[in-house]
Formats: structure tokens, sequence, C-alpha cells
């Protein structure tokens, strides 16, 4: 029976076969996923990744996201995009 701490699903497991032929379970902290802009699916600058909430949680405000029209959501490309058909009253 592993530890009590152990025994959280949002670790991850890991079979690892030790010299002596003894199998034993490594956990580790599962990580975040890469964000990724809402239009195109192109992964975000300026963003952290792989960090857990709680040390997103830790960084400054302007660590977060890029200080710009929809910085953390869209890409560059895609904001500009945007931002024409905006002003061209196309949307």
């Amino acid at each position: 029976m592993p530890r009590p701490m152990y025994r959280s699903r949002s670790l991850k497991r890991k079979k690892i076969s030790t010299p002596s032929g003894n199998v034993v379970t490594h956990y580790r902290e599962k990580r975040t996923g890469t964000p990724h802009c809402a239009e195109c699916g192109a992964i975000l600058g300026g963003v952290p990744r792989g960090l857990r909430p709680y040390e997103v949680k830790r960084l400054p405000k302007t660590k977060k996201r890029p200080e710009r029209k929809f910085g953390g959501v869209l890409c560059p490309s895609c904001t500009s995009d945007l931002i024409k058909k905006d002003v061209r009253g196309q949307i």
C-alpha cells in the first residue's frame, strides 16, 4: 500500500526496474499543457509553460501573459487579423 501522500491521482506514476530486478513506482507531479492560440492553435509566446497552477499564481502579473490586446488568448498574427477585420467592418 502506498503512503497516503502518494495515493493522490494528481501524481504521475512510472514503473522503474531497479538493478536488483525489483519493479518500483516513482511518483512525480503532472505538468500543465502548453497554452495555444484560440483561433489557429499555434503555441503562444510570452506565457509560462509547464508550471503548476500554484506556481503560476506566484508569478507577477506581467510574467503571466503579454501586455497587449488578447494577450494569452490569441497569437500576434491572429490578433492583427482580428483587429484589421474589426476596423474594416467585416465582423
